[in-house]
């Protein structure tokens, strides 16, 4: 991967490159942003960048024999560690080295946009999740412990860092802190908080915002063809996020099912007369796949955030079109100063116990009679 096929983040690569060419590349680094926003890209990237044999001035030169591997993902001096789980192939004892074709493969695939929820649905693993564990940084002190094959640095990638338990995390301390001359390690997160503190403080921090939406829309255009009016109308519906720009081009069912379903449930938390429904209604969303539950709430959180733009008059910045810009209009007056956080910090909340394989049936009618209440809360707010 080379930086210019990087979408945006022109800022955060001028930043990688100054600290190269001044000399102050940490050992051990933490890339942290949201799904979409290219984290992975950027560190294959950077990592390309600096063990490229004819860098150019602001990029690899994606030719010399160096890059030709890091494009295949299959440089000697390059190692992935990333979360697993038992699937059909990998009945017990799962860590990264048993699966690191798959991952190639699947990171291939997905121009190294990768997701969470991609990766395991290449595995096939159903609703497990996935950890790395402390297998997996036995073999990561392993490598370390090894020479450079051909490069000038050996790169240490470890995807979803909040995923390292808290064995592996502690029996990689000193590794972080300590790494090898000429070794570089890179932790990709998304979720900051779920990294142990003793991790974070031994890793330099670089923050990747959210794509900008011109960015996306001119990536729209270029890659996928499309017109003016559209890539635009999708940039803005896709919040920063490139992979959610894609599946709106290639599945808006799930978007409008997500929409449906979200309406609905408001509609019998706003009148909890009949429990039946509800109760109806909580059964089918915990029959669903984790990755459909989260899908859901994150569908809800934006909701909430877009009625918020409505109440503080940003109307210009609600990225809804025809019914749903309707439903967040209406829903707006019942999001106000009496709730709104507290929404917002439950279906966050529901998204984390959800990942934490929490009970689905328990957890969706908990939080059901926790929203009926601060719905009213919001309408006495309203009305007064």
């Amino acid at each position: 991967m080379q930086f210019k096929n990087i979408i945006g983040q022109k800022p955060v690569i001028d930043r990688m490159l100054s600290s190269y060419r001044e000399n102050r590349v940490a050992h051990t680094q933490l890339f942290l942003g949201t799904q979409g926003t290219g984290v992975f890209p950027l560190a294959m990237a950077f990592a390309q960048f600096i063990n490229c044999q004819h860098k150019q001035e602001n990029d690899s030169c994606g030719v010399c024999p160096s890059c030709k591997k890091y494009e295949k993902l299959s440089h000697p001096d390059l190692h992935f560690f990333f979360p697993t789980t038992t699937n059909d192939s990998v009945k017990k004892d799962p860590k990264s080295e048993l699966f690191l074709n798959e991952f190639r493969e699947y990171a291939t695939k997905s121009g190294l946009y990768i997701t969470q929820s991609g990766w395991y649905n290449h595995l096939k693993v159903g609703n497990k999740q996935g950890s790395i564990f402390v297998r997996d940084a036995g073999d990561i002190i392993q490598k370390m412990a090894l020479k450079s094959y051909e490069a000038p640095y050996k790169v240490i990638i470890i995807w979803m860092a909040e995923r390292l338990n808290d064995s592996a995390s502690n029996k990689l301390l000193k590794t972080f802190e300590e790494p090898p001359e000429n070794t570089i390690i890179i932790l990709i997160a998304e979720r900051y908080e779920l990294i142990l503190p003793t991790v974070r403080s031994r890793s330099q921090l670089l923050k990747i915002p959210k794509i900008a939406a011109t960015d996306i829309k001119e990536a729209l255009i270029g890659r996928f063809d499309l017109d003016y009016e559209k890539a635009e109308n999708i940039a803005a519906l896709s919040s920063g996020n490139w992979n959610l720009a894609q599946d709106l081009i290639e599945n808006t069912e799930e978007v409008q099912a997500n929409f449906i379903a979200f309406r609905q449930w408001l509609r019998y938390c706003f009148k909890p007369g009949d429990f039946i429904e509800l109760n109806k209604f909580n059964a089918d969303v915990a029959r669903l796949g984790r990755e459909k539950q989260k899908g859901f709430l994150n569908y809800g959180l934006e909701v909430v955030h877009q009625s918020m733009l409505h109440n503080q008059n940003h109307n210009d910045l609600v990225l809804k079109k025809d019914e749903e810009l309707d439903f967040s209009s209406k829903l707006a007056p019942f999001i106000n100063a009496a709730n709104q956080l507290e929404i917002y910090q439950l279906l966050n909340e529901a998204v984390y116990h959800v990942e934490r394989n929490a009970h689905p049936g328990i957890l969706f009618t908990d939080l059901s009679f926790k929203l009926i209440d601060l719905l009213q809360a919001g309408r006495k707010s309203g009305r007064q």
